[in-house]
């Protein structure tokens, strides 16, 4: 059997070792010919190395002339330093070549369903199912260092920080967290389900109550719900809580783990306290409750000087407390041309938006017919003005237009405020980092409230003075360039509250007793006040690595339809499983039943 030890990663070979002798084990990453002698470029999760194979040799370099794509070897061989001339200088290894003396063949590879050239475009079908493949490419692999760095760090900000590394359940309770859970049959109990964890919230509470004081755990959480670019049913996050604590500390230690990650992640200096807006404000300005500050556009609101307008389109919801009219000013946004306004319409329709009406700027001095627009016949020449002047537009400005129901407006606007400021090159090029606080306790849909977070966070209000329509609650959110990054809150720790908010939300005293029994008990037995927060790792890998989708960052990922093309799953199982589970499968009409 081959001794497959090795000295030295390939990418880690250089110009120190020059004339010293080394093992080295990868893929064959390409093979050249050149005038009678054979290069390889080994690959490992290093990076790669040139292997020279001479002719004098003429059995090794008869082994290296079958040598294949993705064949697994051995080489020992010299460090030479390369001719002048031949130096690659934008790899570690790029000063010197390993002069083969003996190579072993551990494995031969079919060929390959694509070539590993980060820059050859593949489908992500593709890539998914020959996934194994596909983490073989040198970016990929960098982006998992990266991310194994970042864990890296977290564990040892906060080993350093006293906390505890603790474990929670994954087979738990179904409670009712704002998506769907993913439900586990029980064959011990018949009939009856566990349901894997949309978060450890509650149990890291109860950590609390038990006196672990600060805890933290990088665990999966799942969700059934609809995916994005940014989502996954599965996920790994970072969570926190602590005992005695308010939402200042929790802030400071987050601000103090994420410029320890940019530091020696990154290496690159962040400058502290993170910048800090209001929900309200945030909605307000940006139309989101996570906005994107590289983007320097705003929304100014217009709704009073439409009110009397008789264009109902602005003049509706300019008198209706639950829509927004709003205007959206891009500098120099003149030369966009009426192509580019038509695809903004079809972008801003994605969220809703009936349509984007604009108005030109092309020559201020010229007054009314300074301006281009389809919508100026429908306007008075003093609220035209009035417009202008509160946006303070230039000549060479465009000036974009939002009336519908605020949520219609704030989403379909404030994407757009996003991609047009990327676009024409108006972002800053930053990491710009925000703390979103003041959130609504409650939230009203189809003729309830609903918590807006979850409800176990603490409303910044007295038990008997919780209004559900006004009152905040003390919750946090980390945003980074447009992304949350992570959230969390002050939680209640007294059972009054904590029914008073059961209540607010509509549960019965039964129904509270019978999803949180277990917790509503154990705030009886000396529950310390506590507040936490959780993070995004995939999210936080995606943005660092400047990855078009969290599934970059995933070894394994799910697509949007929640499949794995790599192991097909999910799949219908076997008749006799189900028996005994006491499962039946009542599949659509049409659809064919596996057992």
């Amino acid at each position: 059997m081959a001794n497959t030890a090795r000295t030295q990663y390939c990418g880690e070979v250089d110009e120190t070792l020059s004339t010293q002798q080394v093992t080295l084990c990868g893929w064959v990453h390409r093979r050249r010919d050149h005038g009678g002698v054979i290069f390889i470029d080994l690959r490992d999760r290093e990076g790669v190395v040139q292997v020279v194979f001479n002719p004098e040799q003429a059995e090794m370099f008869a082994m290296a002339e079958g040598l294949r794509n993705e064949f697994v070897i051995q080489v020992t061989g010299s460090v030479k330093l390369r001719p002048d001339g031949m130096i690659n200088d934008k790899i570690r290894s790029g000063k010197i070549e390993v002069v083969a003396d003996a190579i072993t063949i551990l494995n031969t590879a079919v060929p390959p369903p694509f070539m590993l050239d980060e820059h050859q475009q593949v489908s992500e079908e593709v890539r998914l199912k020959y996934r194994y493949m596909d983490l073989r490419r040198p970016d990929m692999m960098a982006k998992f260092k990266l991310r194994a760095a970042v864990c890296r760090v977290m564990r040892d900000y906060f080993n350093a920080e006293g906390f505890l590394d603790v474990e929670t359940p994954v087979l738990t309770k179904a409670t009712p967290e704002g998506a769907r859970d993913y439900l586990v049959p029980s064959r011990t109990h018949p009939g009856e389900f566990f349901a894997l964890p949309q978060s450890p919230q509650l149990f890291k509470q109860l950590l609390m109550v038990s006196g672990f004081d600060r805890y933290y755990q990088i665990v999966k959480c799942f969700r059934d719900e609809d995916l994005r670019l940014d989502r996954q049913p599965e996920f790994t996050q970072l969570d926190v809580e602590a005992s005695f604590v308010d939402e200042a500390q929790i802030q400071a230690w987050t601000e103090g783990l994420m410029v320890k990650i940019f530091k020696e992640v990154m290496q690159l200096e962040l400058s502290g306290p993170f910048e800090r807006m209001t929900y309200a404000e945030a909605m307000q300005r940006y139309g989101s409750d996570k906005p994107d500050l590289r983007v320097p556009l705003e929304f100014v609101d217009i709704a009073d000087l439409m009110q009397s307008v008789e264009f109902k389109v602005f003049s509706q919801p300019a008198n209706d407390a639950g829509s927004r009219v709003v205007a959206l000013k891009v500098p120099g946004g003149a030369d966009i041309s009426r192509k580019e306004i038509d695809g903004y319409t079809k972008f801003a329709g994605i969220y809703g938006a009936k349509g984007l009406a604009y108005i030109k700027v092309n020559d201020l001095s010229a007054g009314q017919d300074g301006l281009q627009s389809p919508i100026i016949k429908f306007l008075t020449p003093d609220v035209v003005d009035g417009i202008v002047k509160r946006v303070d537009a230039k000549t060479g400005d465009i000036i974009f237009f939002g009336a519908d129901k605020a949520k219609v407006v704030n989403e379909a606007l404030g994407a757009l405020r996003v991609k047009i400021g990327h676009e024409r090159g108006l972002a800053e090029k930053a990491w710009r980092f925000l703390w979103v606080t003041n959130f609504p306790m409650f939230e009203y849909s189809d003729g309830r409230y609903y918590a807006m977070h979850h409800p176990f966070t603490q409303p910044d209000a007295k038990t008997e003075d919780i209004d559900p329509a006004t009152t905040t609650a003390r919750a946090y959110d980390l945003v980074l360039n447009g992304f949350e990054l992570g959230g969390g809150s002050v939680r209640i720790h007294d059972q009054t509250m904590q029914d008073a908010v059961f209540k607010l939300l509509g549960l019965s005293e039964e129904e509270a007793k019978d999803k949180f029994g277990f917790f509503l008990d154990a705030l009886k037995h000396g529950c310390p006040p506590h507040a936490g927060i959780a993070f995004g790792i995939d999210r936080i890998a995606m943005l660092l690595t400047e990855s078009d989708s969290i599934r970059d960052v995933i070894a394994f990922p799910k697509t949007q339809t929640a499949s794995c093309p790599l192991t097909n799953a999910p799949q219908a199982v076997d008749s006799k499983q189900l028996l005994e589970l006491g499962i039946k499968v009542n599949k659509p009409a049409g659809e064919k039943v596996h057992g």
